[in-house]
């Protein structure tokens, strides 16, 4: 019919993929990103994780740990592992994602620059990836390297982008992770952020 069976309102919608094996990152994947910190395009993928007890619902609540006064947002394309693969080659890499979904890659700017300047603790306090509503097919997508992208915060437009900016598209990453983990069907692959996070803004603007 065309019709909701049910409000919205009546309903919490879930993240798509609630329990990957893996939530896979990757950093400073954006040029117009690099150019706002004044940070070199990199030569090779840098990747890093979050665990999957990270992920919540899309419109949950994003919980502020007292452990942090620098809490900050990233809209980021994440693709979501659909077949089993190992040494995946770029040409067939595709052929891998069962779909695309969104995902805010939240991060305690404080704890990435501590504990040796590792990101996993300031990017995986509970609660820092919400992810979804949808996951959408390769084939509604089309073109995954010409998408918009964009984060607003209190209604104010913080980061407007698109995918265009990536410095590593989407197969050239598959085939990079998969040199050293075997992707299996739910890992999440997180693309990497535009220009626009609060922590280059001058003065820096954090969530609260």
């Amino acid at each position: 019919s065309g019709k909701h069976r049910l409000a919205r309102e009546d309903v919490r919608l879930l993240a798509p993929v609630g329990d990957p094996q893996k939530v896979i990152c990757v950093g400073l994947n954006y040029r117009d990103h690099c150019q706002e910190q004044g940070a070199r395009v990199p030569r090779e993928p840098i990747i890093f994780s979050k665990f999957p007890s990270a992920i919540v619902g899309p419109f949950d609540d994003i919980v502020h740990p007292a452990e942090s006064s620098e809490v900050d947002w990233e809209a980021e394309l994440a693709a979501v592992i659909g077949k089993t693969g190992r040494h995946i080659q770029e040409a067939v890499a595709l052929e891998h994602v069962a779909g695309y979904t969104v995902a805010n890659d939240v991060s305690a700017r404080d704890w990435q620059l501590r504990n040796g300047r590792q990101w996993l603790l300031g990017k995986t306090f509970d609660t820092f990836c919400p992810l979804g509503p949808a996951l959408v097919t390769k084939e509604a997508v089309g073109d995954v390297h010409d998408l918009s992208i964009c984060c607003s915060v209190n209604g104010q437009l913080m980061q407007e982008s698109s995918t265009r900016q990536l410095i590593f598209p989407l197969p050239a990453l598959i085939a990079w992770v998969s040199q050293f983990v075997t992707l299996v069907p739910g890992d999440i692959l997180l693309t990497g952020t535009p220009a626009g996070v609060g922590f280059f803004r001058k003065p820096p603007v954090f969530l609260k």
